[in-house]
């Protein structure tokens, strides 16, 4: 049986989106089904853009490739779930977020412009008329479908994958270090923790690992040095596996201060090495995970909340062990695995025999 995953991607952008079609083909071709990825590039400015390339996908035929049939679909990310398909199931990582929860905050691009409003009005309008045309509809966590029902009174089911290598993680020794994983953005807030590490009474070491090259990545370095952090702060940027998993397995604590995360997989990763996280009150997944001195701990997203857990934990000895185990605890009850997420999104196939 074929099955096309269909996404799309900044090009040079190498995230967790990239990683989850990965895991996906992966996943399913370990169970004998032939699957490829179908991607697009895309690029969001000026806003025209996105209307080109919400046209390219209504334009692209999936429904076989070389002669032969591609039997199901699996849409990931905007614009590729407009694509026409007879079989078309949707796994719905975000929708454009500009166009959504974005649109009124500082991030949000398209209310800068006429174009960019227009452009968001046909997009929420593009979303109600071709998202129902999934045979399914799923989303990767709770806060995505919470969205999905809120703007466009979709109904879609959550459903959790684990993260990459998600059985290679382990937990050693706990060393004096806040692990602040994945890549320079606005959003993921690494300017909050060393605006907390600057004001915190402990002397937390700070590294962060993931791409770097971006200009904010050069602010956040420029503020560790405005803020006389550079001996006590890492930047270590693109990392091997290996030694991604040792920096886990030996972290204090794991920072995932992103606002409005989708689903996430900085929290899976921490709880799967026995690592607290830290998160914030408005960081949306991780919230479905984090619970406020049990496994981790949610905050303010503020300088002072954040400066007062860096102290609790280094003044609570043993703290960040009991959180840990709590957390890894959680991964086992919930037990999200690929089994199940290939079972449910397959299921119903005209032809589900595995090839």
């Amino acid at each position: 049986m074929r099955v096309g995953i269909a996404t799309v991607q900044v090009p040079f952008m190498h995230g967790g989106a990239e990683m989850h079609a990965q895991s996906l083909q992966q996943q399913l071709q370990l169970r004998g089904y032939e699957a490829d990825i179908i991607s697009i590039p895309f690029k969001w400015y000026p806003p025209e853009r996105i209307l080109d390339s919400m046209m390219a996908t209504q334009l692209l035929d999936l429904t076989g490739a070389n002669g032969d049939r591609i039997d199901q679909l699996i849409t990931l990310k905007f614009p590729m779930y407009y694509i026409e398909h007879p079989n078309k199931v949707g796994w719905i990582l975000h929708q454009h977020r500009q166009a959504y929860d974005l649109y009124h905050t500082s991030v949000g691009d398209l209310r800068q412009s006429a174009e960019g409003r227009a452009v968001r009005d046909e997009i929420v309008r593009m979303d109600n008329l071709k998202l129902p045309e999934h045979r399914k509809l799923f989303t990767n966590a709770k806060n995505t479908a919470n969205r999905l029902r809120r703007y466009n009174g979709i109904a879609a089911e959550p459903l959790y994958h684990p993260p990459l290598n998600h059985d290679a993680f382990y937990a050693e020794d706990y060393q004096h270090y806040i692990l602040a994983p994945g890549r320079m953005d606005g959003m993921k807030r690494q300017k909050l923790l060393l605006e907390a590490r600057a004001i915190a009474r402990t002397d937390w070491r700070i590294i962060f690992i993931g791409p770097d090259n971006s200009s904010h990545a050069r602010e956040v370095r420029a503020l560790a040095q405005q803020l006389g952090l550079e001996a006590c702060v890492e930047f270590r940027g693109h990392v091997s596996e290996q030694e991604k998993l040792s920096l886990y397995a030996h972290a204090g604590a794991v920072y995932n201060g992103v606002l409005d995360e989708d689903y996430g997989y900085i929290t899976l990763e921490a709880f799967l090495a026995s690592r607290p996280v830290i998160t914030h009150t408005d960081s949306g997944g991780p919230l479905e995970f984090v619970q406020h001195q049990r496994n981790g701990y949610i905050t303010p997203p503020t300088a002072n909340a954040l400066a007062t857990v860096l102290d609790e934990i280094q003044d609570s000895p043993g703290q960040s062990e009991r959180l840990g185990q709590a957390g890894l605890a959680l991964m086992q009850q919930l037990n999200i695995n690929w089994d199940y997420v290939i079972e449910r999104l397959m299921e119903g196939s005209p032809d589900d025999r595995q090839a």
